[in-house]
């Protein structure tokens, strides 16, 4: 009557919204899946599609097998991974999410070690510049930095991230060291903007004593790499990234301003959709990224050699 494949091949068309936009993504011409959709209405003697030029509406009937096929669905993937994972063998798709420049820098290794070792997981990773505003549910596990708000995804500790304030070695010279975060203000500053956190706003804390300051940038962008750019040339300061910045501190294409006032830590952390009863592919991959940054993360690493 009705099989795996024409379940999603309903799906599709659910989820694309049109025809046409099911034969985009099923790689076929239009006619051939109208085609296909007439012969899946007259085998079962049900109609379950109204359409007309303008739109397309799902039946009462198209709607239950939807949603119903969707449960179903599921349930045979669940089934089939588990079967597989008796023989030591893990299937199925990992939905990773993560910021663009942490994810070129770190994960593009971790996740061809992953692939060479589950090759038959079907990984997919989207570079995002504010993960956490994505569909969530549509990962599987999303990285994240930076301030955390109100999420019930649930939290997996990573790596400790600080944050710096750096500045271009001729910008010293021309500027002078601070001595404290008001000092900063003399500055020409760089915004980096990320999280929809208010990135002009920068906070520091020493030994109980707090300052904020609010900066006034003169070049802003949603993109690390380039504000990191900007600031080696000496265009202004930057707050980033420990992670971020580590290597060009090392190479002293950059300074860090005011190293006794502690920002706020920017912890890198993994969130999922649940603690127990993860996929086995998702703990795997878990298993690998925090084996990449244990004991010490790539940028602790690179600190300890200035030392």
């Amino acid at each position: 009557m009705i099989d795996t494949l024409d379940l999603q091949f309903l799906l599709a068309i659910k989820q694309h919204g049109s025809l046409v936009g099911a034969a985009r993504f099923l790689n076929v011409t239009p006619s051939a899946v109208t085609q296909r959709l007439q012969q899946l209405e007259a085998r079962l003697d049900i109609h379950l599609i109204d359409r007309t030029a303008r739109r397309l509406h799902f039946t009462e009937e198209g709607e239950l097998l939807c949603r119903k096929g969707q449960v179903l669905l599921e349930q045979h993937k669940a089934l089939l991974e588990e079967v597989m994972q008796q023989h030591g063998k893990l299937v199925g798709s990992l939905k990773i999410n993560a910021p663009f420049g942490f994810g070129r820098k770190y994960l593009t290794d971790i996740i061809a070690q992953y692939h060479r070792l589950y090759p038959e997981v079907e990984v997919l990773v989207k570079l995002s510049e504010q993960p956490l505003l994505e569909e969530q549910e549509r990962f599987d596990l999303i990285l994240h930095i930076g301030e955390l708000y109100n999420s019930n995804l649930i939290v997996h500790t990573i790596a400790p991230n600080q944050r710096f304030i750096c500045a271009a070695p001729v910008l010293v010279e021309r500027y002078g060291i601070p001595s404290s975060p008001q000092d900063l203000l003399n500055y020409p500053s760089i915004a980096l903007q990320e999280n929809n956190e208010d990135t002009t706003l920068w906070s520091f804390e020493q030994q109980g004593k707090k300052q904020t300051i609010r900066i006034a940038p003169s070049l802003s962008s949603n993109d690390g790499d380039v504000v990191c750019s900007w600031a080696k040339e000496g265009l202004g300061i930057i707050m980033r990234s420990q992670w971020d910045v580590a290597e060009a501190l090392s190479q002293t294409l950059l300074i860090r301003l005011l190293p006794e006032w502690a920002l706020p830590e920017a912890p890198v952390v993994a969130l999922t959709h649940r603690r127990k009863g993860m996929p086995e592919r998702v703990h795997a991959f878990m298993t690998l990224l925090k084996q990449q940054f244990t004991p010490e993360a790539p940028w602790q690493k690179l600190a300890g050699t200035q030392q």
